[in-house]
């Protein structure tokens, strides 16, 4: 029989959101945070950037909820929006509780302006946020008794009974067995599905497990088709998707063409500080009708010992590569980056699905729309996992688990032909990348479709017949989300946001959601 464990409550993820939340939840609750890898690996540690924040009185809470819907393209909820806006602030405040120490200037937060937003509201610590966000909320986790990390332990689907959550079964990679998570309450905190393209700035964690589990389960999933590029990844065959921040745009830098000549212009009146979808359809435009390799990003006419200190992080590996920054502009392409849509949930991060949360990159709450404004993305993990772990203490968790049947592994072998997980895990990004990317047509979704739908059966059949890896559970994630982001694609007759289609170039005046659920 398969191990078995028992908590209040479970997390996914061990994220920025998964963090949080875990350190916001009551001290009498016993509860698990599970990662997939290491427990600091993932989307959040690697955020450059910073948190968006009404922190300056100069600026206001509708201005931020303005730009944020305005980024959006009207699709966002405006009520998530105001909610998320309107605790920022306090969302900060926790941070340095937590001992993250935001960058100063002469005393005050030194505020930067990124892409969609009308004025400076960026808190950041240098070009490194995210990493010290992680690791001060880590520090903060570690010293809780009633939670206990699991490293390297990858949830292979949720326990359902009828429209109710228990917890999930968890593969563990060490010993590669089954071992049952029974829980009151379980938190998907699982990050977004941008490994589902062949190019990305994300890590190779981001496999879109949480929104495959959850549609399995029979969740809402909402908006898929809103896959965020990020404009400036760097080139290079040894970055490993490294990711050039959009601070460097907000403090001036220049997108360039190999001879020098600047082309925003010919896209937006704000030039490079246009919201990422405008920028990045700019630079896969001027790509694709020159045939260049990439695009060059120019911060060079700043002062050098500004930019080192501005941008330590950014510097430091751009140097490991052989490229200086403060003499040369930077080879830049756009890369699949952020999922918008997700798990669609309240204000309280609650699914449809009972004692089932989602919160971070993994869930829909109405906030990015069509387009996610820069430096939201933290904000929302925050702002919604103490939505969710306060929504959690305020209800009663009673002390009798269910009776769970124990994973059964006893009809699958071992696989001898373990190059196929291998084969479709790179053909699937491949077609994703091909067929479903910056700008789409009818045409190549419905031939991306045809074949996302033959090797999801090919998977599922692998699946059955099989002893389960680490490997094989991903790739079966992977390209579950990748069939709901083509059909999400395929449904929307318009262009809108992230989402531009040759055969429908106009947004239609009425805007909507799209929404996909297991039949």
């Amino acid at each position: 029989m398969s191990k078995q464990h028992q908590f209040d409550v479970l997390i996914i993820g061990s994220g920025a959101a998964g963090l949080m939340s875990a350190i916001q939840l009551s001290e009498n609750l016993s509860i698990a945070l599970i990662s997939k890898d290491k427990i600091l690996e993932g989307s959040s540690y690697y955020a450059q950037g910073g948190i968006s924040a009404v922190l300056d009185s100069e600026d206001s809470f509708n201005s931020h909820i303005s730009d944020t819907l305005n980024t959006g393209f009207d699709i966002g909820n405006e009520d998530s929006v105001r909610f998320m806006v309107e605790q920022a602030p306090m969302a900060i405040s926790d941070l340095e509780k937590a001992g993250v120490n935001f960058s100063q200037e002469r005393g005050n937060y030194d505020l930067t302006m990124e892409g969609g937003h009308s004025t400076k509201r960026v808190a950041h610590v240098a070009d490194k946020t995210g990493q010290s966000v992680q690791t001060n909320l880590l520090a903060q986790v570690q010293q809780k008794q009633n939670i206990t990390l699991f490293e390297h332990y990858l949830a292979v689907d949720l326990l359902i009974d009828g429209n109710t959550c228990h917890g999930a079964y968890v593969f563990d990679k060490k010993s590669h067995q089954v071992i049952s998570f029974v829980s009151h309450k379980t938190i998907l905190a699982t990050g977004g599905a941008s490994k589902s393209y062949l190019y990305t700035s994300n890590p190779d964690t981001s496999t879109g497990d949480g929104i495959a589990m959850a549609f399995r389960a029979g969740c809402e999933i909402v908006n898929m088709e809103f896959t965020q590029f990020h404009p400036t990844c760097l080139f290079h065959p040894h970055a490993k998707s490294f990711l050039i921040s959009e601070t460097l745009r907000g403090e001036g830098a220049k997108l360039i063409l190999p001879n020098g000549e600047e082309f925003m212009h010919n896209y937006d009146d704000r030039l490079e500080l246009a919201p990422r979808d405008t920028v990045a359809r700019a630079i896969d435009h001027e790509m694709k009708t020159h045939g260049f390799d990439c695009v060059y990003l120019d911060i060079s006419f700043k002062d050098s010992k500004w930019i080192s200190k501005r941008f330590p992080n950014i510097t430091e590996r751009c140097s490991t590569l052989g490229i200086d920054i403060c003499s040369k502009p930077i080879p830049v392409v756009p890369a699949a980056h952020y999922t918008c849509g997700g798990v669609n949930t309240d204000l309280s991060a609650q699914s449809n699905i009972d004692n089932l949360y989602a919160i971070g990159e993994v869930a829909h709450t109405g906030v990015h729309g069509a387009n996610r404004i820069a430096s939201n993305s933290l904000l929302e993990c925050i702002v919604f996992a103490k939505s969710c772990a306060k929504n959690i203490n305020k209800n009663s968790i009673g002390n009798i688990f269910p009776t769970i049947n124990a994973w059964d592994a006893s009809r699958v072998e071992p696989s001898k032909e373990r190059v196929v997980v291998t084969h479709l895990w790179h053909e699937v990004r491949r077609i994703m990348w091909n067929f479903v990317g910056i700008v789409r047509s009818d045409s190549r979704l419905k031939l991306a479709h045809y074949r996302i739908l033959q090797i999801h059966k090919e998977v599922n059949d692998y699946y059955r017949l099989y002893s389960i890896t680490d490997d094989l559970i991903e790739l079966r994630n992977l390209v579950q989300t990748s069939k709901i982001i083509v059909e999400s694609a395929l449904s929307r007759k318009e262009s809108r946001g992230l989402h531009f289609n040759q055969d429908y170039p106009k947004q239609l005046d009425k805007a909507h959601n799209s929404v996909i659920m297991k039949s």
